[in-house]
């Protein structure tokens, strides 16, 4: 997803977002570990998207303080 998408979200959905996208990197790793993986560069995916979630995130909090 782009990050203006994100930027459109609310802070409470960007927030469980983050909780989803972080449960799924960790079935992902997990997956992969053992071999399973359908898919594995959604761990790649995955993670892209965690961070950009994190950076809108960490921007609202600067712009909140400055």
């Amino acid at each position: 997803m782009k990050a203006a998408k994100w930027r459109e979200m609310s802070g409470e959905e960007l927030s469980q977002k983050a909780k989803e996208l972080t449960e799924e990197l960790f079935n992902l790793r997990f997956q992969l570990s053992m071999g399973v993986a359908k898919n594995p560069s959604r761990v790649g995916r995955a993670r892209r998207d965690l961070a950009r979630v994190q950076t809108v995130l960490r921007q609202r909090q600067q712009d909140k303080k400055g």
